[in-house]
């Protein structure tokens, strides 16, 4: 199992809103018990363990973006730093590395600005 994004896949989403619905309503109506808190732990520990430990360690994006929106508030609006910074870091990472002749460029000017301040 790897820390990751998860990948999205158009089809699961379709399917987990759509065709599950009729499926949890024949469950419910023979086991009184199904969907309720904590069952998976009951009916299969090994898979509930292995999705506890899944769900914590990796994110999509839908992760991130309700994230993001839920620390908006009407009155005041406040942001998830370490989701902010994280993604932060990641677009200068990317940018870096895209444009990597523009990068190694502006270090040599800095170095050069550096050193010659550092002379005087």
């Amino acid at each position: 199992m790897k820390f990751r994004l998860r990948k999205p896949s158009l089809k699961k989403t379709i399917s987990a809103r759509t065709t599950g619905n009729y499926k949890r309503r024949q469950k419910k109506a023979i086991n009184p018990y199904y969907g309720k808190k904590g069952m998976g732990w009951i009916n299969n520990p090994k898979k509930a363990m292995y999705n506890k430990v899944y769900n914590k360690i990796s994110f999509g994006i839908t992760d991130m973006i309700n994230s993001i929106s839920k620390t908006h508030t009407s009155k005041q609006i406040t942001t998830n730093t370490s989701t902010v910074t994280i993604i932060g870091i990641i677009v200068v990472i990317i940018l870096l590395l895209v444009f990597w002749q523009y990068t190694l460029a502006l270090l040599t000017v800095f170095g050069l600005l550096y050193f010659f301040i550092k002379l005087k």
